[in-house]
């Protein structure tokens, strides 16, 4: 891996870090984008609009805070690692506050079960950790590198940040509390990723030697600062793994009964038409003429294949189906 100038170091430090002459146009500059940005992103999730959200993911601007916390770490800088940590943090409440407001104006609850933007972002899972560790890795190295920088665009489309943070405004005014806790560990999970591929593959350019004297940091509060990314990290990760565990337990369940239903069906002409699981357990529909099948046949029928657990709701969908043959 290539070493950065003392060009680079400057140029990354004037495009990360709030101080000097111009910090005033910065902060103005990160404040209207990023409230734009939020509005934009609660648009797109109000209207189930992909479009949208994935244009407010491009305006957003708060990457550039955490990029420049890793910054700040590596070249032992605290106050802009002060700084910068501010930012995110009260960056954050502000995209949250945005979107728990316009949430006011929705005239139903945006949740999970009637919104797929919201249900693709409050149920993480340790692929959204590997996606946003690679992304992250990506964002530090087009920062280091000015010759890639054309690739920030998609970083910032590739790792979300402001859209679950709309969600946990939307979901906490909808009252759906735990999906909050949801799209919140989504941003958590994106903000660790993105501090961890940082101070790697800033550690691999070597940016701390051309720093200077440090300011404020000693080393011992940089490697605290390194030990407490890669601890936040697995902290995200370990409500990650149980997830992703009972996602592919509750896949494995359903392969399992929606056998054994079809099985059950096929004998009457009826079909099995969705299996889905809800939170009182499995919900098993189907279609088909009458009479229907029994439904104790079914019961039967998942226990001896050893799903006798299996808490199972069964919707039989009766049609009448009349031949009307033509002359």
């Amino acid at each position: 891996m290539p070493w950065i100038t003392d060009a680079d170091l400057r140029r990354m430090r004037r495009d990360l870090l709030f101080d000097g002459p111009e910090r005033g146009r910065k902060l103005s500059r990160f404040w209207t984008l990023l409230i734009l940005a939020s509005l934009i992103a609660t648009a797109g999730v109000l209207a189930d609009s992909t479009a949208t959200v994935i244009g407010a993911m491009i305006v957003a601007p708060l990457m550039t805070p955490i990029l420049g916390t890793v910054l700040s770490v590596v070249t032992r800088d605290g106050p802009n690692l002060a700084r910068s940590l501010l930012l995110v943090a009260t960056g954050a409440a502000a995209v949250i506050a945005v979107g728990w407001t316009c949430g006011h104006l929705a005239p139903l609850p945006v949740v999970a079960a009637t919104n797929a933007q919201v249900a693709g972002r409050v149920y993480p899972s340790l692929v959204d950790l590997v996606a946003a560790l690679a992304t992250g890795a990506v964002g530090a190295f087009a920062l280091a590198r000015d010759d890639v920088s054309d690739t920030l665009p998609g970083v910032a489309i590739a790792i979300s940040l402001v859209p679950p943070l709309v969600v946990v405004g939307l979901t906490l005014e909808s009252g759906a509390g735990d999906q909050a806790l949801g799209a919140l560990l989504l941003f958590g999970t994106n903000v660790g990723a993105i501090l961890f591929s940082g101070l790697i593959v800033m550690a691999l350019f070597r940016v701390g030697r051309l720093a200077g004297a440090p300011l404020g940091l000693s080393a011992r509060q940089q490697r605290t600062a390194a030990v407490l990314v890669v601890a936040f990290v697995i902290a995200v990760a370990l409500p990650l793994g149980a997830s992703t565990s009972r996602s592919i337990s509750d896949s494995l369940r359903r392969s399992k009964v929606t056998a054994v239903a079809e099985d059950w069906a096929k004998p009457r002409n009826w079909e099995i038409v969705d299996v889905d699981t809800a939170e009182d357990g499995i919900v098993v529909r189907a279609v088909g003429p009458l009479p229907a099948p029994d439904p104790k046949a079914l019961r039967s029928a998942l226990d001896a294949k050893g799903l006798r657990s299996a808490d199972v709701r069964l919707e039989l969908l009766p049609l009448d189906r009349i031949d009307l043959p033509g002359s």
